[in-house]
Protein backbone atom coordinates (compact mmCIF):
# COMPACT_ATOMS: atom_id res chain seq x y z
CA UNK A 1 0.00 0.00 0.00
CA UNK A 2 1.37 3.25 -0.68
CA UNK A 3 1.57 6.70 1.75
CA UNK A 4 -1.02 8.02 0.47
CA UNK A 5 -3.68 5.81 1.47
CA UNK A 6 -5.51 4.55 4.26
CA UNK A 7 -5.21 1.00 6.11
CA UNK A 8 -8.22 0.09 4.66
CA UNK A 9 -8.38 -3.52 5.76
CA UNK A 10 -8.56 -5.42 9.26
CA UNK A 11 -4.89 -6.16 10.28
CA UNK A 12 -4.20 -8.96 13.13
CA UNK A 13 -1.17 -8.25 15.48
CA UNK A 14 1.50 -8.63 15.55
CA UNK A 15 2.56 -6.15 12.72
CA UNK A 16 4.18 -3.49 12.48
CA UNK A 17 4.46 -1.21 9.62
CA UNK A 18 7.21 0.52 7.69
CA UNK A 19 8.33 3.92 10.42
CA UNK A 20 10.17 6.78 10.84
CA UNK A 21 12.39 7.06 13.67
CA UNK A 22 13.37 10.26 15.19
CA UNK A 23 15.12 11.16 18.31
CA UNK A 24 16.49 8.70 20.72
CA UNK A 25 14.05 5.92 19.15
CA UNK A 26 15.28 2.31 17.85
CA UNK A 27 14.39 -0.69 16.18
CA UNK A 28 15.14 -3.88 17.14
CA UNK A 29 13.95 -7.53 17.86
CA UNK A 30 13.06 -9.02 20.69
CA UNK A 31 15.46 -12.00 22.41
CA UNK A 32 14.32 -15.56 21.45
CA UNK A 33 11.49 -14.45 18.57
CA UNK A 34 10.89 -12.22 15.44
CA UNK A 35 8.93 -9.78 17.13
CA UNK A 36 10.23 -6.25 16.28
CA UNK A 37 10.22 -4.07 19.16
CA UNK A 38 10.01 0.00 18.85
CA UNK A 39 11.88 1.44 21.91
CA UNK A 40 11.34 5.01 22.12
CA UNK A 41 13.79 5.94 25.06
CA UNK A 42 16.77 3.94 25.97
CA UNK A 43 16.75 4.67 29.69
CA UNK A 44 18.70 7.80 29.81
CA UNK A 45 18.25 11.20 30.99
CA UNK A 46 16.30 14.51 29.10
CA UNK A 47 15.75 11.56 26.17
CA UNK A 48 12.45 12.06 23.57
CA UNK A 49 11.88 9.63 20.74
CA UNK A 50 9.17 9.59 18.43
CA UNK A 51 7.82 6.60 15.85
CA UNK A 52 5.61 7.41 12.77
CA UNK A 53 3.92 4.74 10.37
CA UNK A 54 4.77 5.83 6.75
CA UNK A 55 1.38 4.46 5.96
CA UNK A 56 -0.91 7.36 6.60
CA UNK A 57 -4.24 6.86 8.07
CA UNK A 58 -7.71 8.23 6.78
CA UNK A 59 -8.56 10.14 9.73
CA UNK A 60 -11.78 10.64 9.03
CA UNK A 61 -12.43 6.83 8.60
CA UNK A 62 -13.08 4.38 12.13
CA UNK A 63 -9.90 2.81 12.82
CA UNK A 64 -8.60 0.46 15.99
CA UNK A 65 -5.26 0.24 17.20
CA UNK A 66 -3.68 -2.40 19.62
CA UNK A 67 -0.27 -3.01 21.30
CA UNK A 68 1.67 -3.98 23.68
CA UNK A 69 4.29 -1.71 26.05
CA UNK A 70 6.39 -2.38 28.45
CA UNK A 71 7.82 1.09 30.66
CA UNK A 72 10.60 -0.02 32.72
CA UNK A 73 13.71 0.78 34.67
CA UNK A 74 14.71 1.29 38.41
CA UNK A 75 12.25 1.62 41.17
CA UNK A 76 10.86 4.54 39.71
CA UNK A 77 11.06 5.44 36.59
CA UNK A 78 9.26 8.34 33.81
CA UNK A 79 7.93 10.31 32.03
CA UNK A 80 5.71 7.86 29.89
CA UNK A 81 4.90 7.30 26.87
CA UNK A 82 1.56 8.33 23.92
CA UNK A 83 0.02 7.40 21.06
CA UNK A 84 -0.61 10.04 18.66
CA UNK A 85 -2.35 11.10 15.54
CA UNK A 86 -1.10 14.18 14.05
CA UNK A 87 -0.78 15.77 10.71
CA UNK A 88 2.50 17.60 10.91
CA UNK A 89 4.85 14.90 9.26
CA UNK A 90 6.66 11.65 10.00
CA UNK A 91 9.72 13.92 11.37
CA UNK A 92 7.49 15.37 14.07
CA UNK A 93 9.63 15.40 17.63
CA UNK A 94 8.60 17.07 20.78
CA UNK A 95 9.89 17.96 24.03
CA UNK A 96 11.82 15.67 26.67
CA UNK A 97 10.74 15.28 30.02
CA UNK A 98 6.85 16.27 30.86
CA UNK A 99 6.32 16.84 27.29
CA UNK A 100 6.59 12.85 26.94
CA UNK A 101 8.24 13.11 23.54
CA UNK A 102 4.56 15.33 21.83
CA UNK A 103 4.71 18.67 23.69
CA UNK A 104 5.01 21.15 20.53
CA UNK A 105 3.36 18.96 17.89
CA UNK A 106 0.45 21.15 17.47
CA UNK A 107 -1.79 19.56 15.42
CA UNK A 108 -2.32 16.05 16.91
CA UNK A 109 -4.22 14.25 19.57
CA UNK A 110 -2.64 12.45 21.77
CA UNK A 111 -3.25 9.33 24.51
CA UNK A 112 -0.78 9.46 27.12
CA UNK A 113 0.39 6.21 29.16
CA UNK A 114 2.06 8.40 31.90
CA UNK A 115 3.91 7.29 34.96
CA UNK A 116 5.04 10.30 36.72
CA UNK A 117 3.17 13.04 38.52
CA UNK A 118 3.60 16.16 37.21
CA UNK A 119 2.19 19.56 37.99
CA UNK A 120 -1.31 19.01 35.72
CA UNK A 121 -1.28 15.11 36.11
CA UNK A 122 -3.79 13.53 38.46
CA UNK A 123 -1.31 11.00 39.04
CA UNK A 124 2.19 8.53 38.47
CA UNK A 125 0.06 6.12 37.10
CA UNK A 126 -2.29 7.45 34.40
CA UNK A 127 -4.32 7.55 31.00
CA UNK A 128 -4.95 11.14 29.71
CA UNK A 129 -6.30 12.62 26.11
CA UNK A 130 -4.63 16.04 25.32
CA UNK A 131 -4.86 17.77 22.06
CA UNK A 132 -2.83 20.66 20.30
CA UNK A 133 0.67 18.96 21.62
CA UNK A 134 -0.15 20.30 25.09
CA UNK A 135 0.03 17.71 27.58
CA UNK A 136 -0.22 20.16 30.71
CA UNK A 137 -3.96 20.35 29.72
CA UNK A 138 -5.96 17.13 29.32
CA UNK A 139 -9.48 16.53 27.68
CA UNK A 140 -10.02 14.13 29.73
CA UNK A 141 -7.59 11.93 32.67
CA UNK A 142 -8.48 8.44 34.24
CA UNK A 143 -6.35 6.55 37.30
CA UNK A 144 -5.12 3.65 35.36
CA UNK A 145 -6.52 -0.03 36.50
CA UNK A 146 -3.10 -1.66 36.41
CA UNK A 147 0.92 -0.79 37.00
CA UNK A 148 2.06 1.17 33.99
CA UNK A 149 5.18 0.45 34.97
CA UNK A 150 7.40 -2.24 35.38
CA UNK A 151 5.43 -4.96 33.86
CA UNK A 152 4.35 -5.43 30.10
CA UNK A 153 0.67 -4.19 29.09
CA UNK A 154 -1.66 -4.36 26.42
CA UNK A 155 -3.73 -1.13 24.95
CA UNK A 156 -6.18 -1.23 22.49
CA UNK A 157 -7.26 2.28 21.26
CA UNK A 158 -10.46 3.07 18.90
CA UNK A 159 -11.38 6.04 17.03
CA UNK A 160 -15.60 6.04 15.93
CA UNK A 161 -15.24 8.59 12.95
CA UNK A 162 -19.79 8.25 12.93
CA UNK A 163 -19.49 9.73 16.65
CA UNK A 164 -16.51 11.24 16.86
CA UNK A 165 -15.30 9.17 20.21
CA UNK A 166 -11.86 7.89 20.77
CA UNK A 167 -12.05 4.90 23.40
CA UNK A 168 -8.73 3.46 25.25
CA UNK A 169 -9.05 0.08 26.97
CA UNK A 170 -5.88 -1.15 28.88
CA UNK A 171 -5.29 -5.05 29.83
CA UNK A 172 -2.91 -6.76 32.17
CA UNK A 173 -1.19 -9.47 30.81
CA UNK A 174 -1.72 -11.64 34.01
CA UNK A 175 -3.28 -15.27 32.94
CA UNK A 176 -7.40 -14.53 32.94
CA UNK A 177 -6.31 -10.67 32.44
CA UNK A 178 -9.43 -8.75 30.93
CA UNK A 179 -9.31 -5.48 29.52
CA UNK A 180 -11.11 -2.21 31.03
CA UNK A 181 -12.24 0.97 29.38
CA UNK A 182 -10.39 3.89 31.21
CA UNK A 183 -11.35 6.50 28.62
CA UNK A 184 -14.08 7.86 26.20
CA UNK A 185 -13.58 10.97 24.92
CA UNK A 186 -14.92 13.33 21.96
CA UNK A 187 -13.11 14.40 19.37
CA UNK A 188 -12.79 14.99 15.68
CA UNK A 189 -8.88 13.53 15.11
CA UNK A 190 -8.99 15.07 11.56
CA UNK A 191 -9.80 18.65 12.63
CA UNK A 192 -6.93 18.55 15.27
CA UNK A 193 -4.00 16.82 12.99
CA UNK A 194 -5.30 19.63 10.33
CA UNK A 195 -5.73 17.23 7.88
CA UNK A 196 -7.98 14.11 6.60
CA UNK A 197 -4.39 11.86 6.08
CA UNK A 198 -2.33 11.85 8.87
CA UNK A 199 0.46 10.19 10.62
CA UNK A 200 -0.06 7.51 13.31
CA UNK A 201 2.75 6.44 16.03
CA UNK A 202 4.25 6.66 19.67
CA UNK A 203 6.27 9.13 21.42
CA UNK A 204 7.81 8.80 24.74
CA UNK A 205 10.39 10.71 27.25
CA UNK A 206 12.79 10.91 30.00
CA UNK A 207 13.53 13.48 31.97
CA UNK A 208 15.48 13.68 35.73
CA UNK A 209 14.49 9.89 36.06
CA UNK A 210 14.91 7.63 33.25
CA UNK A 211 13.08 4.26 31.95
CA UNK A 212 13.34 1.99 28.67
CA UNK A 213 10.05 2.06 27.16
CA UNK A 214 9.07 -0.19 23.91
CA UNK A 215 6.14 -0.97 21.89
CA UNK A 216 5.37 -3.99 20.09
CA UNK A 217 2.46 -5.98 18.90
CA UNK A 218 1.63 -3.29 17.29
CA UNK A 219 -1.57 -3.09 14.97
CA UNK A 220 -3.52 -0.56 13.13
CA UNK A 221 -6.70 -1.66 11.22
CA UNK A 222 -10.24 -1.37 10.53
CA UNK A 223 -12.27 -1.69 13.91
CA UNK A 224 -13.21 -4.66 15.45
CA UNK A 225 -17.35 -4.08 15.36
Amino acid sequence: MNSGGAFAADVEPPYTPPLALNGTASLMWRAGDDERVIRLTDGGYRQAGSAWSMQMVDLTQSFETRFTAHLRSGKVGADGIAFVAQGEGPRALGGWGGGLGYRGIWNSVAVEFDIFQNKPDPSSNHLAVSVNGNPDRHESAAESSIPLYGKPFQARIKYDADRQRLTVHVRSRAEGATEELLLDQKVDLARKAGVPFGWVGFTGATGSLTARQDVYEWSVGAPHL
